[in-house]
């Protein structure tokens, strides 16, 4: 009688690690776990600087070290233009951030095989809890980068200024839609983390950081194509906010960097990639849950 009750009860057992969940119901189980997230992320940041002098100083030195780097490279070549490495900077401090998660994040699940097939928790924990990692150094590098900006005297503008929360709600948002699709696409697929490699470098460059955001502009108008697809990309409406904001002006000189428009435009472009992320965000839980079913026996 004992063994047939545990012989019923297994394919219940089974049923529930399978089930199918709202979107809902899976917000409200990977809340129920964010004791865990929190504990993933604490254990993220200490794997990441074991056995390191200075810690999580290390993120705050970067800024730093890049701004001097690409100051003098750019001074040498004659390069750039006015306070370019401030530039720079207000792109590439979103980029560490997308490259940063988009990394991690995609190794996640594989990388924790353990917890997978031994404790029963939400895998969608897992990749967001990178995510929530890589918010923790882009907090400490932008509060530097802040430090930069008082110490060079260096003014930015403060009628932009208040898009950029909304522009880093905006990208946190698009990377945990993204982060959920690529940890469960690696679990079935490890090429994943290497072609990710690979996507990532190209991605580097479709977006306006090395170069201004109007010089891509013209490059697809003077082909006949619209102004607008390089907002396409979404994450280039992120980087040029950032740049709007913290750089201070649109032009430097006769050089025109960003189209002249007001704060509404950015609001704009914001609010479209918003709605995407949202419902990129929706698909992915679908999705990732759908495909957590078989992690352990995958991995």
């Amino acid at each position: 009688m004992h063994s047939a009750s545990n012989a019923a009860s297994a394919p219940s057992e089974l049923r529930v690690i399978s089930s199918r969940r709202s979107a809902l119901e899976h917000l409200r189980e990977i809340w129920a776990y964010r004791e865990l997230v929190s504990g993933l992320i604490r254990k993220e940041l200490k794997v990441r600087y074991k056995n390191s002098v200075l810690g999580f100083v290390w993120s705050m030195v970067q800024p730093v070290f890049l701004l001097a780097v690409y100051s003098i490279v750019f001074s040498i070549l004659g390069a750039g233009f006015r306070d370019f490495a401030i530039w720079l900077l207000g792109g590439l401090i979103v980029w560490t951030l997308v490259s940063t998660t988009l990394s991690t994040a995609t190794q996640s699940v594989t990388s924790n095989q353990y917890l997978v097939s031994k404790v029963p928790f939400p895998r969608a924990v897992l990749p967001l809890s990178t995510l929530g990692s890589a918010l923790v150094h882009f907090v400490l590098q932008f509060l530097t980068f802040v430090v930069i900006l008082a110490v060079s005297r260096h003014r930015v503008d403060l009628a932009y200024v208040w898009l950029l929360p909304i522009a880093l709600v905006v990208t946190t948002v698009l990377l945990a839609a993204l982060a959920l699709m690529l940890g469960a696409v690696n679990v079935y697929a490890r090429d994943t983390q290497h072609l990710l490699d690979l996507a990532l470098i190209g991605l580097f460059w479709l977006n306006p950081i090395l170069y201004e955001y109007q010089r891509m502009v013209l490059w697809f108008t003077h082909r006949g194509w619209p102004s607008w697809i390089p907002l396409l990309n979404p994450f280039s409406s992120v980087i040029i906010t950032f740049q709007r904001a913290i750089y201070g002006s649109p032009s430097s000189g006769t050089k025109q960097l960003l189209p002249n428009d007001g704060p509404l435009w950015y609001l704009r472009n914001l609010g479209i990639v918003g709605v995407f992320a949202v419902a990129l965000f929706l698909l992915a839980l679908r999705w990732f849950d759908r495909a957590e079913g078989n992690f352990a026996e995958v991995i």
